[in-house]
């Protein structure tokens, strides 16, 4: 090769390596060429992952994904990683994960075999169900007061699944209100365009927790469903499930978890100070030891 052709070949490289890598790269090997790692957030999914204000999101799985941050930095030897996070939503989390427009989500989404054709999950990091919303004194005391009643969800949501085929199952006819993340769905709720909001039980507690006046909302109704929460990255990435999977089982094992579990469920929590005073679970219990990542429909 000519001294022309060494020129333009260090040209080439010089370009290529001034590109991002492609989305179906390995996270860690991305990570490392562009010194920057992208996280999700969820702006109302309290106390998992909420927006105090445009800048700052705060909760137990912003908690989670600091752990996560702090042991990729370790791992690569880049303690000066820079860290850029980013809101998504129920509609557009997975798609952006799959893109590569992130690299990590750890919020309030549930691990479902369907889901994980397209993304990968850690080990759980929460059980929940669906349950409801109702404001205190509407007369709904479980789900056969909902029939041929309207009743809001989130679209897409399992919540929604759930509940028609509750609905289904039992002829109750209930007519759905879709909507398009938690604050507008319970806002359908405040409006009295809904007389029910289907949540998973921990969102609601969040929800009326930070409402205006709480004592006007109730959780009402059994549980329908338990699922797993648990941290989303993409398929066929081994190293960096590794890393978040060995992230969290060191917290579970060392009682870390637990500590950052009373944080945010049994203590006073940001803006207001209220307590959602829930209890670990017996599945979350359970699952400290067992460690699964296992979905569970």
């Amino acid at each position: 090769m000519n001294g022309t052709g060494f020129k333009m070949a260090a040209l080439l490289v010089a370009a290529a390596s001034a590109l991002p890598l492609a989305s179906n790269a390995q996270t860690l090997e991305k990570v490392a060429a562009n010194n920057k790692i992208t996280v999700s957030y969820r702006e109302a999914a309290v106390p998992f992952s909420y927006a105090l204000s445009p800048t700052r999101a705060v909760g137990f799985a912003v908690d989670l994904t600091d752990a996560i941050v702090d042991e990729v930095r370790i791992k690569l030897n880049k303690p000066n990683l820079e860290v850029v996070r980013i809101p998504v939503t129920g509609q557009n989390r997975i798609p952006l994960l799959v893109n590569g427009s992130y690299d990590l989500e750890c919020g309030s989404t549930t691990n479902t075999a369907a889901r994980g054709k397209e993304v990968s999950f850690a080990i759980s990091h929460f059980y929940a169900g669906t349950r409801l919303l109702v404001k205190t004194g509407a007369g709904v005391k479980g789900y056969a007061d909902l029939a041929n009643k309207p009743v809001a969800a989130v679209a897409g949501s399992t919540n929604e699944k759930v509940l028609r085929k509750y609905s289904d199952e039992n002829r109750l006819n209930i007519q759905f209100v879709l909507a398009k993340d938690y604050g507008d769905a319970l806002q359908t709720l405040k409006d009295d365009r809904a007389l029910a909001l289907a949540l998973d039980d921990v969102l609601l507690y969040g929800l009326r927790a930070n409402a205006e006046d709480p004592a006007s909302f109730a959780v009402v109704g059994e549980t329908l469903q338990v699922e797993p929460y648990g941290c989303m990255l993409r398929k066929d990435d081994p190293e960096f499930k590794k890393l978040v999977d060995g992230t969290i089982a060191r917290l579970m094992k060392s009682g870390e978890f637990s500590r950052l579990y009373a944080k945010w469920f049994l203590s006073p929590i940001p803006p207001k100070g209220v307590v959602l005073d829930m209890p670990m679970s017996t599945q979350l219990k359970a699952n400290l030891k067992a460690l699964s990542d296992k979905p569970e429909f």
